[in-house]
């Protein structure tokens, strides 16, 4: 080779760099390669949802790529450049796109950084160099940018308009847009603003991000009961979710001090995606510290229950005590709404017979109608209750030392209808304790007043449970004794 010849091949590698370097989409989801497919399916079935779903959720722990996937994803639609395999939602034409997040800076270092690359190096982001027509700035925050244009594989252009939260709903108003992508979780009126943006036209939006705000009203609109295991049932909205072990590149060594590092509340939110509550949280310990599998009781342990009594839920929670060990266990759970009092003492009856129980205090009081105290009618159909300390923040405290401190625990198969509440129960802005969705946590606050800091004794069941034919029949005799005085909801 002469010196002409080593000089062209120099400046072609150096070339072939600089393609590299500014077409670094070609870098992700390859057939072969660290990046493969294959390894990421989480992210391939948050792309093929968009074929059918208007509004999708890529809920996620932190560091598994749910930005590098909505930035991929919007910049496919700003070029028209689908890879062979994409088999979600196609644009044929240019699109009008907002990609927003936190704050003005959050989306320059961050969703402006993803797709652009570093300042004064634009193109070596996700959207290849040689599709951007030109950039805007925007005013007042250095190396930020407000617009770009650019080139879409039909020889017209797409614009990008990048957009922050902190603007207020008001910069949402406006022009219709085909794809918005929201960063981070947004306040739920930006939101709904965005789309409406997107309805018009048949526009799509992407969620990306970590649910550190927990359960609130962009999560629930998306998760039934605040669980991942019951996304929302419908035919617009989609939801993926994917932890730290559904990705590659996260080593076992760095899962560990991640974790260690964080508080223990956002440890689930964090590494799983799973919706947490924060500081908000009145039991801001993990799920998976409280829960245990199933297993047999024996019969000596002492049990006991505490039970809310109301017209729309009447709700009874069951524990029992290792006496070994001092441990408890949640262990049975009873909620139903719209019955009388004497269905309700069968279905008690019928989980352990006659055991000791602790009960709302405000069942004292006189009905609205029929003029009975619910507690005294409680008893007379057979249950061993006695009215419970109704201090509500005692309450909370008595209960959270115990799933602190290891001594309470819920086994799986109580634990769906605790965890429903649980996962909602919280604080408002003022500190408040917000009284919704809490009638099993009522019920669990009951039993911890009077067996735990009252030293009520739980004692074993005095009789067998009743079958599920006797309570029906006893509950049926029971009922035709009270026939004529509806039970009214305690005041």
């Amino acid at each position: 080779m002469n010196r002409a010849q080593l000089i062209e091949a120099i400046q072609i590698a150096e070339r072939l760099r600089e393609i590299e370097k500014t077409n670094a989409i070609r870098n992700y989801f390859p057939d072969s390669g660290p990046l493969r497919r294959e390894l990421y399916p989480k992210q391939l079935e948050h792309f093929q949802s968009g074929l059918t779903k208007r509004e999708r959720l890529f809920l996620c722990g932190n560091r598994v790529g749910k930005s590098l996937a909505g930035a991929y994803e919007v910049t496919c639609h700003l070029t028209g450049l689908y890879p062979k395999w994409w088999t979600g939602r196609r644009f044929n034409n240019p699109v009008r796109v907002w990609a927003a997040g936190d704050t003005s800076k959050t989306v320059r270092d961050i969703v402006q950084r993803i797709l652009m690359g570093e300042p004064g190096q634009y193109g070596t982001g996700m959207i290849p160099k040689d599709k951007i027509v030109r950039t805007l700035a925007r005013t007042g925050l250095g190396d930020a940018v407000d617009v770009v244009h650019i080139k879409h594989v039909s020889g017209n252009v797409s614009q990008l308009t990048f957009k922050s939260y902190d603007q207020r709903r008001e910069s949402f108003q406006g022009t219709e847009q085909d794809v918005i992508w929201l960063d981070e979780e947004s306040p739920m009126d930006i939101y709904v603003e965005c789309l409406l943006r997107t309805m018009t036209n048949e526009g799509i939006m992407i969620l990306t991000f970590t649910p550190l705000q927990g359960l609130s009203n962009v999560v629930l609109s998306f998760l039934s009961e605040g669980s991942i295991e019951h996304p929302i049932e419908s035919n617009s909205k989609g939801v993926v979710t994917a932890s730290w072990d559904d990705v590659p590149h996260l080593s076992e060594e760095a899962k560990e001090q991640m974790l260690l590092s964080m508080p223990p509340y956002q440890r689930d939110a964090r590494s799983k995606g799973i919706p947490q509550l924060g500081s908000g949280a009145i039991y801001p310990i993990p799920e998976s510290e409280i829960v245990v599998d199933d297993f047999v009781l024996p019969k000596w342990w002492p049990r006991a229950y505490g039970l809310d009594v109301g017209w729309n839920f009447t709700a009874a929670v069951f524990v029992c005590k290792n006496p070994d060990t001092g441990v408890m266990y949640v262990y049975n759970t009873y909620k139903v709404g719209g019955e009388r009092a004497s269905v309700h003492a069968a279905n008690i009856r019928g989980v352990d017979g006659r055991i000791p129980g602790a009960i709302d205090p405000a069942s004292r009081g006189r009905g609205q109608t029929d003029g009975q105290q619910l507690f005294q009618m409680y008893r007379d159909l057979g249950l061993d209750i006695a009215p419970a300390d109704n201090a509500v923040e005692s309450g909370i405290e008595a209960v959270r030392q115990l799933l602190i401190s290891g001594r309470l625990k819920l086994m799986k198969i109580a634990s769906a209808a605790i965890l429903a509440e649980y996962r909602t129960y919280r604080r408002d802005e003022s500190g408040k304790v917000v009284k919704e969705n809490d009638h099993n946590l009522d019920a669990l606050r009951y039993w911890a007043m009077m067996f735990t800091v009252g030293g009520k004794a739980m004692r074993p069941a005095e009789e067998a449970p009743l079958s599920r034919e006797e309570a029906a029949m006893w509950g049926a005799a029971e009922q035709g004794k009270q026939r004529g005085h509806p039970m009214t909801t305690a005041q």
